[in-house]
């Protein structure tokens, strides 16, 4: 499944990164710690966090991650959106909760 059909099944807000919304999604983590994302999660996977700092755009280029999605309405730092277009990773924005996410993403056939 491509990341653009993610975004828009979920109707995601983007924030950084729209080059890369043709890239395939090959599942789904959801976490908020850094250092179980980086012990855990696949390339092209989706994170699905409430962390809304510059680190998770260093966590998920170093992962090669598909994207990141930011739930609940979480304060995203203009660091990170800043940080996500420098390195073109897409950075999305939703104000459904990581458990609603979850449900639609596994729903869509996703799974970790």
């Amino acid at each position: 499944m491509l990341l653009k059909t993610v975004a828009e099944t979920l109707e995601l807000h983007l924030l950084a990164g729209p080059a890369k919304l043709d890239s395939p999604v090959s599942g789904v983590y959801v976490g908020d710690l850094l250092s179980l994302v980086m012990a855990d999660a696949r390339a092209g996977n989706v994170w699905v966090t409430h962390q809304g700092h510059q680190n998770i755009v260093a966590v998920a280029s170093l992962l090669n991650l598909s994207g990141i999605i930011i739930a609940g309405g979480s304060n995203i730092r203009k660091e990170a959106v800043a940080h996500a277009a420098t390195e073109n990773i897409p950075l999305f924005a939703s104000s459904l909760s990581v458990f609603e996410l979850a449900g639609r993403l596994f729903a869509m056939g996703l799974r970790t």
